[in-house]
């Protein structure tokens, strides 16, 4: 597997949006609807559903503004139903609704859909990593420009991005969605391909993710109230 190392080189605003534009680029961003008591339940063990609750839309919040401005077309997947008037807007993004069984299931068909319709660089992310920015994002998708595959590492062992140029179906077959041993078996499905390797970030499931990071601690606080 060729890995390649993240960008030394510093892109100014300016080119970045130029080389973006340019492109087929597709950034798909898969997402739960927001419902009491669903969603983040390792979390909610510890903070209890309301907290958790009102931490998930504070991701949600994050990830529009870190993805709003991209220059590329915007997708979310919705896991259960669309929702026209919500914070994702309708004039930046499409919306559509996952579709399958599981996790891998679903990514496969958004991928395989993309490319359908004429996309040639596409990345997934989920809407719950506070640990990411629009900089990042914009060096995925130019990391495709030499490489076939882009990957994000999280903390956890599995990943918080991952970009292709073309449909790779096995990438979401014989993977224990949610294991820390996504990540490994993913680049071991790559290991013959050029792989760009982002960062490692790290995601929010548990108490343990969210303690040390100032920006929880007005909602830790609430626990003590």
């Amino acid at each position: 597997m060729g890995i390649i190392n993240p960008f030394k080189k510093e892109f100014d605003q300016k080119t970045v949006k130029y080389e973006l534009a340019g492109a087929k680029n597709l950034l798909l961003i898969f997402t739960r609807n927001p419902e009491l008591g669903k969603g983040k339940r390792r979390l909610a063990a510890t903070v209890g559903d309301e907290i958790a609750f009102e931490i998930y839309k504070f991701l949600l919040d994050h990830t529009v503004a870190i993805t709003k401005d991209l220059t590329v077309e915007k997708q979310v997947w919705y896991s259960e139903k669309m929702t026209e008037n919500d914070r994702w807007d309708n004039e930046i993004y499409t919306k559509k609704v996952q579709q399958g069984e599981d996790l891998g299931i679903r990514m496969a068909h958004a991928f395989t859909e993309g490319f359908a319709d004429g996309f040639e660089k596409i990345c997934i992310i989920g809407s719950d990593l506070y640990d990411l920015d629009q900089a990042t994002l914009e060096a995925a998708f130019l990391a495709l420009n030499s490489a076939d595959y882009v990957v994000g590492p999280a903390e956890d062992g599995g990943y918080y991005l991952l970009g292709m140029t073309r449909s790779t179906p096995v990438l979401f077959k014989e993977k224990v969605w949610g294991e820390p041993t996504v990540l490994a078996d993913t680049l071991s499905d790559l290991k013959n391909e050029k792989v760009h390797l982002l960062p490692v970030r790290n995601d929010v499931d548990t108490y343990d993710d969210i303690k040390d990071v100032p920006v929880f601690h007005p909602f830790i606080k609430q626990l003590k109230k």
